[in-house]
């Protein structure tokens, strides 16, 4: 199988390709970089792997949470892509590909992303037998100090809510505090090798059905919010 996946829903702008057995990757820390680096990445990986862009058997891309500009510019280049090759779309939470930043181990994982305007986005989940995710809670968008999450003896904590907010969510974790990385990203070789699952298991998309998610409709304050009204 030959897959490309891409991940811009945060500040991190990242390609992988699935060749075979093999799994490349380019990762930048670029904020609002991403729609200049993300297809010279891409084409970078494919002349790297040996391969056309007709040999790929179809594109994933992180559907967010996240940046609403990111995560409109993967999901559009990923359809643009698809469509052009006559390819399916795998769609993969940004969420669950941060997760997969964690550990590997039967701690649970706090996957938590720095949703701006006093939120955050956050899902938990554990690491089943084959390597795989299972969600413990729905991905949402909340106050910190309002998350709750289902009981676990241990936690891993991972992305850029933590770094924010550390001290609100220190307490609401239901066990003890295994590790906590705040300066992570979700990463297109975890969206790759998400994908490459739901792609084994028939869950591809036709590209007009890969859709993005935000999580909440309103991106930016009011000037009145602000405080500048």
């Amino acid at each position: 199988m030959n897959l490309l996946a891409i991940e811009t829903s945060t500040e991190a702008c990242s390609v992988a390709l699935i060749h075979g057995d093999e799994v490349v990757a380019r990762s930048e820390i670029a904020p609002r970089r991403h729609a200049e680096l993300v297809l010279p990445m891409a084409d970078a990986l494919l002349a790297e792997a040996g391969l056309g862009r007709h040999a790929l058997d179809a594109i994933a891309v992180g559907r967010g949470p996240g940046a609403f500009t990111g995560v409109r510019l993967g999901i559009s280049l990923a359809q643009g892509m698809a469509l052009a090759l006559d390819i399916p779309v795998v769609t993969v939470s940004s969420l669950a590909a941060l997760a997969l930043e964690a550990p590997e181990d039967d701690a649970s994982v706090l996957a938590v992303i720095d949703a701006r305007m006093g939120e955050i986005y956050a899902a938990s989940y554990r690491r089943d037998d084959n390597g795989g995710l299972i969600e413990l809670d729905e991905e949402r968008v909340c106050l910190p100090d309002a998350l709750t999450l289902s009981p676990s003896s241990g936690w891993h904590v991972v992305g850029t809510g933590w770094t924010t907010y550390a001290d609100i969510l220190r307490p609401r974790l239901t066990g003890e505090l295994l590790s906590a990385e705040g300066a992570r990203y979700p990463q297109a070789r975890h969206v790759a090798e998400l994908a490459a699952r739901e792609f084994a298991a028939g869950r591809a998309h036709a590209p007009e059905h890969a859709l993005p998610v935000y999580l909440r409709d309103k991106v930016a304050l009011t000037l009145v919010e602000q405080g500048k009204a």
